[in-house]
C-alpha cells in the first residue's frame, strides 16, 4: 500500500500487474479490499491501480456529504499524480456513480468504460427489491447477523452454502476492519445527490464517447439488472452482459467470470 496527498486528501492505493492502465472504483462503504479476488487475474493484462475512496480505508476521511463529482475530482488527481493519462475505468455500484461522473468530466482521460451493478440515478432507475430493502434497513439484530443477513440477500441465492468460506472470510474482514460512520454516511451522499431529474445522470449519458461495458448480476436485488439495459439505450453504442448465479456483489462471487468478461472487452479493438 502506498499514498499520495493530492485534491486535499491523503489517498491510499495499491498498483498491481503490467499492461494498459486499468482503475477500479469500490462501491459504498468499501475499500479497495473489495477487488481482491479479481485484481491477480486482471494484473495478468493490465496495470491494476485500486484506492480507497475518501471516507473509507486508509484514505482520509473529511466531513460530508460527498458528490459523485468530487469523487471523481479524488480519482482524476490521483491520476495525475501518479502519472498516469488515460485509462480504463471500472466502477461498482456507487463507485460506478463515480466511474459516470469521471467519464462525464473528463473523457480525455478515459479509454474505456465499465458500469458495475450501478444505475444512473434520477426517477426513472429501477430501486433497490423491497425484500432487499427490508433486510438491509433492520436494526433489530447484533450487528453481525446484520451483516450476514446483508451478505446473504445481497448475493444469490445458495451462494452461503457453495462458498461458506467466503462469507466467513468476508464477516473476518469487517469485524478486523468496521466502517466508519461518519465516512460511510458521507458517501450516503453520493447516490442520495443524484435522485432528482436535474442532477441523474440519465440525460447526459448520451455525450460518453468511450466504448463501454455494462454489467449485473442475474440476482442483484441492491441493483436489479433492469438497469442494465436503461442505461444501454442511455449510452451510445453500449454493451451489457449479465453474471448467472451472481448476485450484486460479483467481484465476490464470480471473480473469475467477471475477469474473462472484462479482459475480452479491454483488449478488443474497438474501430474510431
Amino acid at each position: 500500500m502506498a499514498t499520495v496527498t493530492t485534491n486535499g486528501i491523503t489517498i491510499a492505493y495499491e498498483i498491481e500487474g503490467s499492461g494498459p492502465p486499468l482503475v477500479l472504483v469500490a462501491g459504498l462503504g468499501y475499500s479497495r479490499w473489495m477487488w481482491h479476488k479479481m485484481v491477480p487475474g486482471l494484473a495478468q493484462n493490465f496495470t491494476v491501480l485500486s484506492y480507497d475512496n475518501r471516507g473509507v480505508g486508509e484514505t482520509d476521511k473529511p466531513a460530508g456529504p460527498y458528490t459523485a463529482q468530487l469523487l471523481a475530482e479524488d480519482l482524476c488527481s490521483l491520476l495525475a499524480a501518479l502519472g498516469i493519462g488515460e485509462t480504463a475505468v471500472f466502477g461498482h455500484s456507487m463507485g460506478g456513480f463515480v466511474a459516470q461522473a469521471f467519464a462525464l468530466a473528463y473523457p480525455e482521460r478515459l479509454s474505456k468504460l465499465i458500469l458495475s451493478a450501478t444505475n444512473f440515478g434520477g426517477p426513472r432507475h429501477v430501486p433497490v427489491t423491497q425484500e432487499a430493502l427490508a433486510v438491509l434497513m433492520d436494526t433489530t439484530s447484533d450487528p453481525l447477523t446484520r451483516l450476514r443477513n446483508g451478505i446473504l440477500i445481497s448475493c444469490a441465492a445458495g451462494f452461503a452454502e457453495r462458498q461458506p468460506e467466503i462469507v466467513e472470510e468476508w464477516l473476518n474482514y469487517r469485524a478486523m476492519h468496521p466502517i466508519d460512520p461518519a465516512g460511510y454516511q458521507a458517501q450516503m451522499g453520493v447516490g442520495l445527490s443524484l435522485m432528482s431529474e436535474e442532477a441523474c445522470f440519465e440525460h447526459k449519458l448520451s455525450a460518453i464517447t468511450a466504448p463501454t461495458l455494462i454489467l449485473s448480476g442475474a440476482e442483484d436485488k441492491v441493483v436489479p439488472p433492469a438497469n442494465i439495459d436503461l442505461l444501454a439505450k442511455a449510452i451510445p453504442h453500449a454493451e451489457t452482459a449479465v453474471i448467472d448465479h451472481a448476485g450484486h456483489f460479483f467481484p465476490f462471487e464470480q471473480p473469475e467470470t467477471v475477469v474473462q468478461i472484462v479482459t475480452q472487452f479491454l483488449q478488443r479493438i474497438n474501430p474510431n
